[in-house]
């Protein structure tokens, strides 16, 4: 699984997708092979997001897992995170199926909170893809 060898909570999926396309391509177009491929990646995922909220409840000694954005509709993993948190005696969190959107919708609402608090850029704003979360300014 990706990166699950590694200590700590990074992940990538990268690698992940790379491996699915090629054996996307290398197997016979037939719809058992694609769905095989489809729900091998989906198990993939699911179960290293696991490992990692793990670690990370583990890391922190938090009982409490928040699970936003668009992942958060994956059925699958509500299931696998409620097992996590049951056996840890916690508990997760979830949107509605119908708030579980992609991040470009929580980075929207996240700007217009920090337009509505004053806080603005002229057209001279430095992007940051790899913004670390230490150094973005709070919102008033």
């Amino acid at each position: 699984r990706p990166m699950t060898d590694r200590p700590g909570c990074d992940f990538s999926f990268s690698g992940l997708k790379t491996a699915a396309i090629n054996a996307w391509r290398e197997l016979e177009p037939t719809l058992e092979n694609r769905a095989d491929v489809a729900r091998a990646f989906e198990e993939a995922v699911v179960e290293t997001l696991v490992i990692k909220c793990r670690r990370a409840l583990q890391a922190t000694g938090l009982k409490r897992l928040v699970v936003a954005g668009g992942v958060g509709a994956n059925r699958r993993l509500r299931a696998r995170l409620l097992e996590l948190a049951k056996e840890r005696g916690g508990r997760v969190y979830y949107p509605r199926l119908e708030f579980c959107t992609d991040n470009g919708a929580m980075i929207a609402y996240a700007g217009w909170r920090r337009l509505v608090a004053g806080q603005t850029e002229g057209a001279a704003i430095e992007v940051m893809p790899r913004w670390p979360l230490d150094q973005l300014p709070s919102v008033a």
